[in-house]
């Protein structure tokens, strides 16, 4: 959400991914959007001052519900219908996730924003999105990065880094490539859940994603 400056809220940004999500809602896909809120706040440097932990996380999650609010707001303006969740509910603001509900809306052509995290501390938004893609029963996870899938090594330090097309979970494991945490990728492969990892900023890439297209790189059992 931060774009270039990595913080705040980037109205070019917003407006990227709406064009991403209206392509994907015009195609017929049912999609839920679950975000982070690193723009907004990192706990990182205030845990190293001492700071408790369950506490920054905490805030985190009321960062990611802020995410999810903008990201709402261009949406309805945009006339793309969406639903707002957040982990554990905020009267007046946005409702309880409940699983049934949530499936509900997304069967009627709404946009899930599911925020707020797991609604636990410890937990990252990465496991949040593989729970929710578990519990909605969803084709895949995908994730969405500031590069163009995995690759054998950090292709900004090694220019010789190759990218995978598809791996195996217990193959990203082995190989300790950080694609997600540790919790979200055993979750994911002790559920059969694919993840694709792909570039945020590739354009119609959600689409082509759902059509089988070769990008990014595919996780999977």
């Amino acid at each position: 959400m931060g774009g270039d400056a990595g913080q705040g809220i980037d109205p070019a940004v917003l407006g990227h991914f709406c064009r991403q999500i209206k392509g994907a809602v015009d195609a017929g896909i049912e999609l839920g959007v679950v975000l982070g809120g690193g723009n907004l706040f990192r706990g990182a440097a205030l845990s190293e001052a001492g700071m408790d932990r369950v506490v920054g996380d905490r805030m985190g999650m009321l960062a990611t519900i802020m995410n999810a609010l903008a990201l709402g707001d261009f949406l309805t303006r945009e006339g793309i219908p969406n639903q707002i969740y957040t982990a554990t509910g905020i009267p007046g603001i946005a409702p309880a996730y409940e699983r049934d509900q949530a499936q509900a809306a997304m069967t009627q052509g709404k946009v899930l924003i599911l925020s707020g995290g797991t609604g636990n501390p410890l937990f990252t938004t990465d496991t949040a999105a593989c729970l929710r893609g578990i519990e909605l029963r969803t084709d895949a996870v995908l994730k969405a990065t500031n590069v163009d899938g995995i690759y054998s090594a950090d292709p900004k330090q090694d220019p010789s880094a190759t990218r995978f097309s598809r791996i195996t979970f217990d193959q990203v494991l082995e190989q300790q490539l950080g694609v997600m945490d540790l919790t979200a990728m055993v979750l994911c492969r002790e559920n059969h859940m694919p993840i694709v990892v792909f570039d945020v900023n590739a354009e119609g890439a959600l689409v082509a994603i759902s059509q089988g297209a070769d990008i990014g790189t595919r996780v999977e059992n």
